[in-house]
């Protein structure tokens, strides 16, 4: 009955009266019900929190209350985000145990709006991974093909999206973590502007990186769902203003006078042939749209990787030593002093790549080392960050690919902790420089692999980004259809 619908059409047809707001959640946990015992998108899922939701909000909509373009939509939350009374374990045994006391500032807009969260969704351990197979709870899988992963971290939102559980979705991008899976799932997924979006209750993995973003079937209700989140907080410091929020005005087919420019080092060794040849193809449809698209040069694309993760680990060697056992989470059971508390208990609770890269982390931030590995970092971020400034001199979008290959086999990725890594190539210079970029399907590859297409766009021109991905997706739509 609903599991067809977009999100938008969904909420018009329960604020219509078609359809009401708990028949809308039980589909959804039917949904969730006959798939997720495979594909794993969900932790946890509130069954009874969603149906007592499910009538909470139907109330408020009967009443005129709720009248949003998203109320009543069924919606699942990556697990690093809080959510009051609700388990929040970021994938991790150290935190498996850990419910909030309060909510992520996206978590109240989504509830402001009339929204139902369905439950947490699977991810790797702590944001650290590119395939959701670092979970304490085990791989999600791909959707498409359930012997492949879905990308990472935020790989259960974006399988949960692209099963079809859930209409849309909120994950964490901390290095490409919903643009990557976007595209290895066939789903539309978006990275804001650093501060466009509240980081308040989003549990930090690198904290001048991570920012909180919408997963969906579509750009139109990619848009909606930016739109609920996107507002000024002062709870978090980073927290920008923006001149408007009406990111659903730029949803029209016009991409007349665009500048769009392709990137020649993104489209050397290590891309698949087939990547590259469809987001060509999707450029030529652009350009047949009226936008002006070209080839250009882009400095420093070769170092984004190793500042990426200077960066990134030094932070996160940081932002996880409050995990001791002490004051939440898990503790381990036996231990002689303080220290081994500490000890024992990060021993047990973290997981490998976490711990490989708090170890990391750590030896960037030591004595001797500091300047040598993390100043360098953050000057050469300095440096990247100056070189995308050139390009938007010029040029108004920035297309890419999503990731090197289509979604590896399970298992494969995690034996080269390196080439996992390497995986990030094309997403985490967006982070390094704190732009947005929005990742839509392009088409599939021979295997039946999804495909996706990277937007880049410069700082706070999110509609800019959603005009173009909303043009291509339109006529991708009609050739599919052969009008």
């Amino acid at each position: 009955m609903t599991a067809s619908k977009t999100a938008a059409e969904l909420s018009a047809d329960i604020r219509a009266g078609r359809i009401r707001v708990a028949d809308a959640v039980r589909q959804s946990l039917q949904e969730i019900k006959e798939k997720d015992q495979d594909i794993h998108a969900f932790i946890t899922v509130d069954e009874e929190g969603a149906m007592k939701r499910a009538e909470e909000v139907q109330k408020a909509i009967d009443d005129g209350t709720l009248t949003g373009p998203l109320a009543g939509v069924p919606i699942a939350v990556k697990d690093n985000i809080c959510t009051k009374g609700l388990l929040t374990t970021c994938a991790s045994h150290i935190l498996d145990n850990f419910v909030p006391t309060y909510d992520a500032e996206v978590i109240t807009k989504l509830r402001d709006a009339g929204m139902v969260i369905m439950g947490k969704t699977n991810m790797d351990e702590f944001a650290m991974g590119s395939t959701t197979e670092t979970s304490f709870f085990g791989p999600t899988r791909n959707p498409a093909d359930l012997n492949h992963v879905p990308g990472g971290s935020s790989g259960g939102s974006c399988a949960a999206v692209a099963s079809g559980e859930v209409s849309m979705a909120l994950g964490s991008d901390t290095g490409g973590s919903i643009r990557q899976p976007s595209s290895y799932c066939g789903v539309v997924g978006m990275k804001p502007t650093y501060g466009a979006v509240s980081r308040y209750g989003l549990i930090a993995y690198g904290s001048s990186l991570d920012q909180i973003g919408p997963i969906a079937g579509n750009v139109s209700d990619a848009a909606a769902l930016l739109q609920v989140i996107a507002a000024p907080d002062k709870k978090d410091s980073t927290s920008a203003t923006l001149d408007d929020y009406d990111f659903m005005s730029a949803l029209k087919e016009d991409v007349r006078g665009l500048k769009i420019g392709i990137p020649k080092e993104y489209f050397g060794d290590g891309l698949e042939p087939e990547i590259a040849t469809a987001i060509r193809a999707a450029g030529d449809v652009l350009a047949e749209a009226g936008a002006e698209v070209e080839e250009f040069h882009l400095d420093l694309i070769d170092y984004a990787i190793p500042a990426y993760y200077v960066i990134a680990c030094a932070e996160a060697s940081s932002n996880l030593e409050r995990f001791d056992g002490v004051k939440y989470g898990y503790r381990a059971e036996n231990y002689e002093d303080l220290n081994d508390l500490y000890k024992k208990t990060r021993t047990e609770g973290f997981g490998d790549e976490v711990k490989r890269r708090i170890m990391l982390g750590s030896f960037v931030l030591s004595s001797g080392y500091y300047d040598a590995y993390y100043l360098k970092a953050l000057r050469v971020k300095n440096l990247i960050k100056q070189s995308f400034n050139r390009a938007f001199e010029k040029y108004d979008i920035i297309l890419a690919p999503a990731a090197p290959t289509t979604a590896p086999e399970i298992g494969k990725s995690l034996s080269d902790p390196l080439k996992m890594y390497l995986s990030d190539i094309y997403t985490v210079s967006v982070n390094l420089c704190g732009l947005p970029g929005i990742t839509v399907p392009v088409g599939r590859d021979a295997a039946g692999l999804p495909i996706g297409m990277q937007m880049i766009g410069d700082c706070f021109r999110e509609k800019t980004l959603l005009r173009a991905a909303y043009t291509y997706e339109q006529a991708a739509r009609r050739t599919s259809e052969g009008r």
